[in-house]
This record gives structure tokens, C-alpha cells and sequence, in this order.
């Protein structure tokens, strides 16, 4: 766990009003707090996408919990001025020299295939904000290269403030995000075949492996029992059904990349 030692100030867009905080390890974090106006399953939300996006090997920017002490907001009148208590909060690393991803750039990118598994990952879970959302994805560059990252998991379950009756409602249901980048994607990029080494990985979770995801969300975002335990059966449900919902994106790939057929057979394919 991080520990947060000076407030930066704040980022200025998202709903959830992240701030910048500089950890304990020397780097830049970008923070959602507890009292986000949209509640703390925000928080729940980030924390699952980050911790299936490392089992995944998705490109997510690096995350963690972040705890604040009363020194360090003692020590920022905007901090003191909404009322942020100490506690545990979450943080991904801010990213420098980064774009939003869109037509004009994305031939510039080095690693478009990865792409495959962050929409699968949105779609196992409803996050249709990052298609809709255009600036949920960015292109930064690097020392040799430009890289896609996706950022911002706080609409899982096609909300920030999903409830017991919501989530179990949308554990079978299949649904195309096809707006804006991932429907540009699908069209112009991707391959069936680039979604297979992520589709790999999620057959590998096991279900002792969810269940200890879901227990390691710290008890003051989800103190509710049976939210979590639907959390666990959501995530095994999706997981099973992984396959079928790659099969729904390929009918969306063209013909001439191996898309559009009635079904498709998975083979094994390389490690990510």
C-alpha cells in the first residue's frame, strides 16, 4: 500500500474529482477519494479492474490503495475544504506526455493488438464509459515508442453507483459497445485472433482467485456482505461466459480480417 505525502492539487475534469498526489515511493498518483461525489463503489470498481487487469496483463496504467494521514491533509486547504477524512483511498500513476487516442494518432501506436483485451475486459464488465467517454484512453509516448493505455474504471457495471439488484441483473446479459473507439477498432484494426492470448489468461482465474480479490477490497468501501459475495459470482459468471462474448465482438470485425462469422473456435494461441 501507498502512503500519500504531499497533495498536488487537482486534476480538473472527471466526475470523481481525482486529485494529484505525490507517494511515498517519489511517484505522481492520480487519486479517487472516498467522498468522490459518486460514492465509494468507485473505489470497488477501480480496485477489481486493477487487480483482474494484472491477472489479464492488460494495459492499465500502475495502481494501488493510497492511504492519507491527517498531517498531509492538514496541509492542503482544498483537501480540508471537502472534508477528505484519513483513510484508504485509490490511486493509479499519472502518465506524462500523453494524448487522447483517436483517428488522427493511431497509427502512431505500438501496441493496437492490446487493445483486443481491454475490450474484452469492458465488455465482461459493462464498462461502457470507455467507449463513450473519449478521453478514457490515451497515447503516450515513450522513450522509442508510442503506447495505448486505458484509464478510468469507475463505471464497471455500467455505473459508479451500482447496487445488488443491478450487477445480478447484468451477470448473463450480452451487450455491443461499438461508439467511437472500440468501434473504430473493431473495424479498422483488430483481428479475432488478437483477442485469444486474453481469453487465455482468463480461463487461468481461478475461482479461489476471485474470491480472494473480492476479500482483499478493504471493509470500509464494501462493508456489505452480500454485495460481495454478488461481486464473486458476477466475476465467475463473466469469466465463464468470456468466450461467448468475444464470438459477439468478432461479428463486428470485418470479413476480410477473419470476422463475421456465425461462430468461432479458439485454439491456443501465445502467452501476452
Amino acid at each position: 500500500m501507498l502512503i500519500a505525502v504531499e497533495h498536488l492539487g487537482s486534476v480538473g475534469v472527471g466526475i470523481t474529482s481525482p486529485q494529484y498526489f505525490r507517494a511515498n515511493d517519489g511517484r505522481v498518483y492520480v487519486v479517487k477519494l472516498q467522498n468522490n461525489r459518486l460514492g465509494l463503489k468507485v473505489l470497488v470498481n477501480e480496485f477489481l479492474a486493477a487487480k483482474i487487469g494484472e491477472l489479464m496483463y492488460l494495459r492499465f496504467p500502475p495502481s494501488n490503495i493510497i492511504e492519507t494521514n491527517e498531517e498531509t491533509l492538514q496541509r492542503s486547504p482544498l483537501l480540508a475544504e471537502q472534508g477528505v477524512n484519513p483513510g484508504r483511498h485509490f490511486a493509479s500513476q499519472y502518465l506524462d506526455n500523453t494524448e487522447y487516442l483517436g483517428k488522427s494518432n493511431l497509427e502512431k501506436a505500438s501496441n493496437v493488438s492490446e487493445m483486443a483485451g481491454i475490450i474484452l475486459f469492458d465488455h465482461m464488465f459493462h464498462n461502457a464509459d470507455r467507449t463513450n467517454n473519449r478521453k478514457n484512453i490515451l497515447l503516450r509516448r515513450e522513450a522509442d515508442r508510442y503506447t495505448i493505455y486505458a484509464i478510468d474504471n469507475s463505471h464497471l457495471f455500467r455505473s459508479g453507483k451500482w447496487t445488488l439488484d443491478s450487477i445480478t441483473n447484468l451477470e448473463k446479459r450480452k451487450k455491443t459497445y461499438y461508439r467511437f473507439s472500440f468501434g473504430m477498432l473493431l473495424k479498422d484494426c483488430l483481428s479475432p485472433q488478437d483477442f485469444l492470448p486474453y481469453l487465455d489468461k482468463v480461463t487461468t482465474i481461478s475461482n479461489g482467485q476471485i474470491d480472494q480479490l473480492v476479500q482483499a477490497i478493504p471493509s470500509e468501501w464494501l462493508p456489505d456482505a452480500a454485495e460481495r459475495q454478488a461481486l464473486a459470482q458476477y466475476i465467475k459468471i463473466r469469466c465463464n461466459m468470456a468466450e461467448e462474448i468475444w464470438n459477439t465482438l468478432c461479428k463486428y470485425i470485418p470479413k476480410a480480417r477473419g470476422g463475421r462469422r456465425l461462430s468461432f473456435g479458439r485454439k491456443a494461441s501465445p502467452t501476452v
